[in-house]
């Protein structure tokens, strides 16, 4: 895989450089005051290219800067209620006695008896 990745930025640069020769001319660009900058095209290409990577690429490094934060917080509160968990786990709370009404066998209504037979069975 790594040598897929350098290949891949060696033909880029590759193409870069032919780019750049077969595109080697100057372009006048007016500035104020009459003042006129002979700026090669590759150069002004570049310089262009990067003036709309660097704002989302500031963008980009926040947002997940803010994401990291967002996940510390997270994972920060997520410890604090597994300790609280476990503290409580080692006191065990005493069971509750609740009484339960349980009839007698004998005490069941005939009426009670389930009388369906299921299909399949004689």
């Amino acid at each position: 895989m790594q040598f897929l990745k350098t290949l891949f930025w060696f033909l880029l640069a590759l193409l870069v450089a032919v780019f750049s020769i077969g595109n080697w001319t100057t372009v006048p660009i007016k500035l104020w005051a009459g003042l006129i900058a002979d700026v090669n095209l590759p150069l002004l290409l570049v310089l262009t290219f990067l003036a709309g990577l660097f704002p989302v690429l500031l963008y980009h490094h926040a947002v997940k800067w803010r994401m990291g934060q967002k996940l510390s917080t997270a994972e920060r509160v997520i410890a604090d209620l597994r300790g609280a968990v476990a503290a409580n786990a080692a006191q065990p709370s005493p069971p509750a006695q609740v009484p339960i009404d349980r009839p007698e066998i004998g005490a069941i209504p005939p009426t009670a008896v389930p009388t369906a037979v299921p299909p399949g069975v004689a």
